[in-house]
This record gives C-alpha cells, sequence and structure tokens, in this order.
C-alpha cells in the first residue's frame, strides 16, 4: 500500500477522498519574503511606481489565489473560504508578506494559505519589475495550522480495551467485523488493544468484564453491539446502571456524525460515561458505526485523558 495519501496501490495519482472527515473550523498561516533594493521598499512605501499601489493589488492577488487554489494545484479540494487576509512587513531590504485562510470544512488550507503568499509575492513582482531586476522570492512556507485532527494534539495514548456485543458472533454464526475494525482503529492510532471478547447480548459477564478491566489499567472500553431496538438490545442499559457520571459531549458528537451520513442512524442508541477513571462508549455494532466512531474519537478523545489527570484543559 503506498504511504502517499495523493497516490493510490499502483503509483497513479489521486484525490484524497475527505468525505467521512469532519467538518470544524480549520486555519491556516503561511509567510514568505520578497528582496529588493531599498529604493524598491521607499517607492512601495510613497505610492510612487508607475504602475500604481503596489501592496493593494498585492493583497487582491493573494485573496484571489487562495480562492483558486483548486484550480491551480490539481488534487487541491474547492473550497468554502469564510475568511482570507494578507499582511505586509516592511525590513530593510525585503517585505514579508503573512496571509491567514480559514473554511468550516472537512480539510485543511495549507495550501490556500501558500498560494496566497505565493501569488502576492509575484504581484509585487510584476508591479516593480520595472525599476527593480534584483528582487527575489523566497522563505514561502506554512507557519501553522489549526483545526482537524491537529487541534488538539496529545502524545498520550490510552490502553483500550474491545467488546463486541452479538448473539450470532457469540455463537460463531457470523464473524466479528465492527471489532477488528476498533481494534485495527486504534493501534493505527499508537494505543495498545489487548483486551478483546465477545459475548452474546445481555451477557451476565459484561458489568464484572468491565470491572475487571478496569481493575487491571484499561482507560477506554468501546463495546459494539445491542444498542437497538430489539429485545436483546441490551446494552446500554446495564451500563448505564454503573456510570460514575456520562459524557453527552461526545454522546452528541457520535450521533450527529452519523445522522449526517444515513438517516437510519436517528434509531440507533449509544452512551458514553465514566467509571473512575476509564472512559466507557457504548457503539451500534454496524461496520459503518466503527468507522465513524474512529473518525469522530481519534485523535480528540485522548485529550480528555489529561483532563481526567487534571493536567490541562
Amino acid at each position: 500500500m503506498s504511504e502517499f495519501s495523493h497516490l493510490d496501490n499502483n503509483g497513479n495519482v489521486k484525490m484524497v477522498d475527505v468525505s467521512d472527515k469532519m467538518n470544524t473550523l480549520r486555519v491556516a498561516r503561511a509567510e514568505g519574503i520578497i528582496s529588493m533594493k531599498r529604493e524598491t521598499i521607499l517607492a512601495i512605501q510613497d505610492d510612487s511606481l508607475p504602475k500604481g499601489n503596489v501592496l493593494t493589488t498585492s493583497k487582491i492577488a493573494g485573496i484571489q489565489a487562495a480562492k483558486k487554489t483548486a484550480e491551480l494545484i490539481p488534487m487541491c479540494h474547492q473550497l468554502n473560504l469564510s475568511f482570507v487576509d494578507i499582511e505586509f512587513f516592511f525590513v530593510e531590504n525585503h517585505i514579508s508578506i503573512r496571509s491567514i485562510v480559514k473554511t468550516k470544512e472537512a480539510t485543511g488550507v495549507e495550501m490556500e494559505a501558500l498560494a496566497a503568499v505565493s501569488n502576492a509575492a509575484l504581484a509585487i513582482y510584476d508591479m516593480c519589475k520595472a525599476v527593480d531586476e534584483t528582487m527575489v522570492i523566497s522563505g514561502i512556507q506554512l507557519l501553522e495550522k489549526e483545526g482537524g485532527k491537529s487541534e488538539y494534539k496529545s502524545d498520550y495514548r490510552p490502553k483500550v480495551g474491545i467488546i463486541t456485543l452479538s448473539d450470532s458472533v457469540s455463537a460463531g454464526k457470523y464473524e466479528d467485523i465492527s471489532g477488528p475494525i476498533l481494534i485495527k482503529g486504534f493501534v493505527k492510532s499508537g494505543c495498545s488493544v489487548d483486551h478483546q471478547k465477545v459475548l452474546p447480548d445481555g451477557s451476565k459477564e459484561l458489568v464484572p468484564l468491565v470491572k475487571d478491566w478496569i481493575a487491571n489499567g484499561v482507560e477506554l472500553i468501546i463495546t459494539s453491539g445491542g444498542t437497538g431496538l430489539g429485545e436483546r438490545d441490551l446494552t446500554i442499559n446495564i451500563l448505564d446502571g454503573i456510570y460514575d457520571s456520562r459524557l453527552p459531549g461526545v454522546e452528541q458528537a457520535l450521533h450527529a456524525y452519523g445522522r449526517k451520513k444515513v438517516k437510519t442512524a436517528m434509531l440507533s442508541r449509544l452512551t458514553v460515561g465514566l467509571i473512575k477513571n476509564t472512559i466507557v462508549i457504548c457503539l451500534p455494532g454496524s461496520k459503518g458505526a466503527a468507522k465513524d466512531a474512529l473518525n469522530v474519537l481519534i485523535p480528540t478523545i485522548f485529550h480528555s485523558f489529561h483532563m481526567i489527570k487534571g493536567e490541562k484543559h
């Protein structure tokens, strides 16, 4: 499998599919430098160049480039930008150009911020080339980005346990699909998943198992299955009674994400709560619910363990 997101398994270019990503506020800042003669900088400041106001033209060029990035760079996504701005800082022999770009979309705006700086610099070059042949554009770089999976960076990775609740899987009639999806997702994110169990719906072993795992240091327990509307869908009924407190924000995020993709998600129940210092999350048992949960929980849920330990908010 290719290690590059823009290449498929055969080495061909592809656009990254961001359909499953969450729409969040995303911000990127970039910077670039255009070096020039001191006299040229003074002429820009005095607005005395023959082509007109250099910085106003440059700013408009940078904003236009940010909005047109998807047309300039083949694999970029078309995004609805909510804010673009360009600032200029004069130094003795160069102008520093800084951009900020914001969106509420499913992918970041790093390329838009870099395109804004690049085109703003080119516009300055175009406006000044008749009077200064020494200009050099350099140092174009991303300064920072916010939002998405980088919003809450955390090196902490909890010990995870996965419980699948299903009569048919427990009886060996069907293969467990959701459990392995969850295990693979958390392992890929750097977590240790040394605890896994399959139980029949409504199993009397569920509560003792959860308590045993907590006693053995499991910090995040995910159950899959038993959250529907049938007589045997008893997972939530069982675990609701042993929560010390609920985490309604996580519940709402999981539900909202599922409902955006599948209307029938509104019929599924889920619950999230704390038992001592362990977070226990009850998910529907479908493959889609498992994949959706990974997109919602990772990496933001890892930040909660800093909060539990009183380290930061």
